[in-house]
């Protein structure tokens, strides 16, 4: 049983479960993807696989169960990946688990012009104020989005932010791969 918090939407408990379930394999971890599937579908059009996933009990009557997709290629960059992404009519949405190193907005001025994606990235590793975080961000077919964002330094399931807004970029990427 997750010891995730019950959240006040199924999406949010979705991300909050992801967020647990990859905070289980530590840091330092590849990204992840997942399909989001409306759970009272899945029991009823999946019944072997609600079973295997111990879906078989009713414990809420509205509610998203991820499952994880293959690995992620890691010789490609995120964006381009996503791009390539068609989701079949049974996915309500999906989610995408994903570590980065951030700034604060304080040094965004000291940001050097002109850069390289790749030398941006070793500037920005090699900053002190850096902080490593974990995201986690969902997008369902009706535009609906929610974020999850845990800092290394506060690795602690009280110390989750949520909101919908959190990493908006990204729920973009997602959100794209629900398009025609």
């Amino acid at each position: 049983m997750s010891n995730t918090p019950m959240a006040a939407n199924p999406l949010t408990r979705a991300v909050l479960e992801i967020d647990e379930y990859a905070s289980g394999l530590g840091w330092d971890q590849p990204a992840r993807l997942f399909a989001l599937v409306d759970t009272a579908r899945l029991r009823t059009e999946e019944p072997a696989l609600a079973t295997q996933l111990g879906l078989e009990v009713e414990s809420e009557a509205a509610g998203l169960t991820p499952i994880e997709q293959d690995e992620i290629p890691a010789d490609r960059p995120l964006d381009e990946f996503l791009g390539t992404i068609a989701w079949p009519d049974a996915v309500a949405g999906c989610a995408l688990t994903v570590e980065r190193l951030m700034l604060p907005p304080s040094a965004e001025s000291q940001v050097p012009q002109g850069l390289s994606e790749k030398k941006l990235a070793a500037w920005v590793a090699e900053h002190p104020e850096r902080q490593e975080v974990r995201m986690t961000v969902a997008v369902l077919r009706d535009g609906a989005r929610e974020s999850a964002l845990r800092l290394r330094e506060k690795d602690s399931p009280t110390e989750v932010l949520t909101g919908p807004d959190l990493v908006p970029g990204l729920a973009e990427a997602l959100a794209a791969t629900f398009e025609d």
